[in-house]
């Protein structure tokens, strides 16, 4: 995997993304549509939630649903393959919303010293 070109090295990149966390994470609670998950996840912008779901879409981890209704209607869900990494997601979550306070006490201790000149 440390290889530049290794295939895990992507996958790595796709499920560290805070996108694809957050989008697989809503969709484990059930199939969505596209401004559902848009207003449920604050702070993404048309554009990133689109890319998010379609390399999700891609990767095989997320089934897109046409609906033949007027407008068109399509629903996202997660896949088997998606569900098996929302097993994966969830220790990590549950690490950051029980450590974030550890964290932040960290930020703040570093951002109070003198300024070291980084290298």
């Amino acid at each position: 995997m440390f290889a530049a070109e290794c295939p895990t090295r992507q996958m790595l990149d796709r499920i560290g993304d805070k996108w694809t966390v957050l989008v697989v994470q809503v969709l484990d609670q059930g199939p969505m549509r596209f401004n559902g998950l848009k207003r449920r996840i604050g702070g993404v912008s048309q554009k990133m939630l689109a890319q998010t779901l379609r390399h999700l879409e891609r990767d095989g981890l997320v089934s897109r649903h046409v609906f033949p209704t007027t407008p068109v209607t399509v629903e996202y869900a997660l896949t088997p393959l998606g569900r098996t990494l929302v097993g994966a997601l969830t220790p990590l979550i549950v690490w950051s919303e029980g450590k974030i306070g550890e964290v932040e006490a960290a930020r703040a201790t570093f951002d109070a010293r003198e300024p070291a000149g980084w290298a």
